[in-house]
Order: C-alpha cells, then sequence, then structure tokens
C-alpha cells in the first residue's frame, strides 16, 4: 500500500471516513454504498461507531491502490 495514497486520503478525509465521504472518494453513489454495506459486497471494511458507519482511511486507500494495480 502506497504511503502516498494513505496521505493523500487521510489529509482530505481525515482518520475514518463516513458513508457520504467513502461515496465521494470512490465516486459512487451514497445508496450504492449502502447497499452493498448492507448485502456485504462493500469491498472495504466499514464498522459502526456511534451509530454512524465509518471506513479507516488505510483501507480506502489499499483499495484505491489495488484498483490501480488490477487496471494495469
Amino acid at each position: 500500500m502506497s504511503l502516498m495514497t494513505q496521505a493523500i486520503v487521510a489529509d482530505k478525509y481525515g482518520l475514518r471516513l463516513t458513508i457520504d465521504q467513502l461515496a465521494e472518494a470512490l465516486q459512487l453513489g451514497k445508496s450504492t454504498v449502502y447497499n452493498q454495506v448492507s448485502a456485504k459486497t462493500f469491498p472495504i471494511p466499514t464498522y459502526v461507531e456511534g451509530g454512524k458507519r465509518f471506513a479507516a482511511f488505510q483501507d480506502v486507500a489499499a483499495y484505491l491502490d489495488g484498483c490501480r494495480a488490477n487496471a494495469a
């Protein structure tokens, strides 16, 4: 996983991303993210804290790096 990707994601969104931020970062609709999380098909691990769902910035960065590696 690229430290540069981690730094960019953390700088833009913080240490954990909300569903809205995940949708923006992955260029998906918010409802698409909710549907995939609900169906357990979302490619990034999420967790609930205080009634809100989050994803760690490291997991998002790793997913984005994986997408880039698979596209080449």
